[in-house]
């Protein structure tokens, strides 16, 4: 099933649970865990994580380290800090809020790491109704990992992002093979999949749409209706990559950019 409808994957302790087993592939994860105060302490075994505040703050104790993280009232209100945790550790973590836990199936142990919200590179991509904020916390070239690739994308009410469609399935000099989720907050918006298998769904907060392959995109807000999403993408690449190939029907779009003005309410947020 690539649309996992919110609440349908709930595994105490976690509001949502995405491993590489349940999606059917074999690396990409994401987890959703909400506080009101309590610790809950748990084993990140084989997979390395992220631990990203989507709402609320929190601490984290991890192979002997304490990490506060400010967090953010929403994704819609600022660009957050975050933490890195490895292979093989015991974590607890305290809080009030929700918390998303983007992971990847690794190999190589890295420390434990603080994010710092203001060193998230925040990119405007796009123009005119394509306009949308990337932050990319942990984009290859942003924040050091094993496997995991993790970036948000705010889009305004009413524009395209995730746009023009593209894949990242085929092995080639210019396209890496990765398995992706988006996880959605806001909307309603709308998601499409296609290629090798068809997706056109309506999208809420806590929704989520795995891409195991074929071409994603557009995501699609709706007018007057802000839309976040969290990318969470890992393959089998000893290095990481975004690198995707555009639907040839449609690359032509990212020329006309040059023509268009950025929308205005583009960045949405930035680290306070």
């Amino acid at each position: 099933m690539t649309f996992i409808p919110a609440g349908s994957t709930v595994r105490a302790p976690w509001a949502l649970s995405i491993t590489p087993e349940s999606a059917g592939w074999t690396y990409a994860g994401l987890r959703l865990l909400c506080l009101s105060g309590e610790s809950v302490e748990f084993a990140t075994e084989d997979e390395e994580m992220l631990v990203l505040p989507l709402s609320g703050a929190c601490v984290i104790e991890c192979d002997g380290v304490r990490l506060v993280l400010d967090g953010r009232t929403s994704v819609f209100h600022a660009v957050t800090d975050f933490a890195y945790l490895p292979i093989g550790a015991i974590v607890r973590i305290t809080g009030e809020g929700r918390f998303a836990f983007p992971s990847a199936r690794a190999t190589h142990r890295f420390p434990v790491r603080y994010g710092p919200a203001h060193e998230v590179p925040v990119e405007v991509r796009g123009a005119g109704q394509a306009t949308r904020q990337v932050n990319n916390f942990c984009a290859p070239d942003a924040f050091d990992c094993d496997k995991l690739v993790a970036v948000e994308v705010l889009t305004p009410g009413g524009n395209w992002s995730s746009y023009p469609p593209h894949k990242h399935d085929t092995l080639s000099e210019h396209e890496a093979v990765l398995e992706e989720i988006y996880y959605f907050e806001g909307g309603p918006g709308y998601q499409r999949v296609y290629g090798t298998h068809d997706v056109l769904a309506e999208v809420c907060s806590g929704d989520v749409v795995l891409v195991p392959h074929g071409y994603h995109g557009p995501s699609m807000a709706a007018p007057g209706y802000d839309l976040y999403y969290l990318n969470v993408l890992a393959g089998p690449a000893g290095q990481r990559s975004m690198a995707c190939c555009d639907d040839p029907r449609h690359a032509w779009v990212r020329t006309s950019w040059a023509e268009q003005p950025i929308d205005p309410r583009v960045p949405m947020t930035k680290a306070l």
